[in-house]
């Protein structure tokens, strides 16, 4: 892994097989460092001739922490309040723009998970030349009528930290929150989800900075005028027992992309569990 710099932001990167071949670039979601990319996927886009970039999105992990931007209002954006926010998504696809610059690559296969589906959507819209594909996993379109979350998954996503902040209080709520949201057709044993929260909270314990990512999200708008506009091979990738962003939600965006396909999975929730990866880079490599 390594630090690379985009204008004023660093961002952590980690990249995987030939510089020469063609790009994959995984771009994950809200408060998730790069390292919930799983190994096994990043190796067989490897073994199928892949150079495979995973990075930490600004304000998470070791990326540029941006708390001179301060703490946004999240109850006043989740009561729909027009109050400002320190960035936007369009922010963080400009940070994965600047950071396939820097690593001197003219195209890439887009692949976001979650809020990183809707930067990744973002990317290809606004500088489709740039993308070979699109994939985007459990996520959304920004439609404002599609379904929100299940009451208990939205308090998996909304509900304050523990009053300790230390390392066993962060896991033990980290593990409540991940058996709300992990696949319950492919369930990941708890002492391997634990032995990753460990790692997370040792890496980095930042959570300032998810609330601004969190902020950019509830700010992120509806995207299927620009998703109208896409002509490019896009495959939208979806759990049909996702609490977070439901099902719905992967079907409204693949509608909204010209030609894209839907792949959903039965007992698929809100993760990436090992069961699937095989499912996931057959996604990825084969686009429409």
């Amino acid at each position: 892994m390594s630090l690379v710099n985009i204008g004023p932001l660093q961002l952590e990167v980690e990249c995987f097989g030939p510089p020469a071949a063609p790009a994959v670039l995984l771009i994950q979601g809200l408060g998730t460092p790069l390292t919930r990319w799983p190994l096994s996927l990043c190796a067989r886009l490897v073994d199928a001739g892949c150079q495979v970039i995973r990075f930490d999105n600004r304000d998470v992990g070791l990326s540029s922490k941006l708390d001179h931007l301060g703490r946004p209002r999240l109850g006043a954006l989740l009561r729909g309040e027009a109050v400002p926010v320190p960035y936007g998504l369009d922010d963080l696809a400009a940070d994965a723009l600047a950071l396939l610059d820097a690593l001197v690559i003219t195209r890439a296969h887009v692949v976001g998970a979650s809020m990183g589906g809707m930067v990744a959507q973002l990317l290809a819209a606004r500088h489709p030349e740039r993308c070979l594909s699109l994939t985007s996993i459990m996520s959304s379109s920004g439609n404002p009528a599609l379904p929100p979350p299940t009451p208990a998954a939205q308090q998996a996503l909304c509900a304050p930290l523990p009053e300790s902040r230390d390392e066993a209080a962060v896991v033990e709520d980290a593990l409540a929150r991940q058996r709300v949201l992990m696949s319950p057709g492919y369930p990941t044993p708890e002492a391997e989800l634990r032995a990753m929260f460990v790692a997370e909270y040792r890496r980095s314990f930042h959570p300032s900075g998810v609330a601004r990512q969190l902020a950019a999200l509830l700010r992120g708008g509806d995207r299927r005028p620009l998703l109208a506009r896409l002509r490019l091979p896009a495959t939208v990738l979806h759990g049909e027992a996702d609490p977070l962003i439901p099902v719905a939600c992967g079907r409204d965006t693949a509608a909204a992309i010209p030609g894209a396909r839907l792949r959903l999975i039965p007992g698929m929730g809100h993760d990436f569990p090992e069961a699937l990866m095989e499912q996931f880079a057959e996604a990825i490599l084969n686009p429409p």
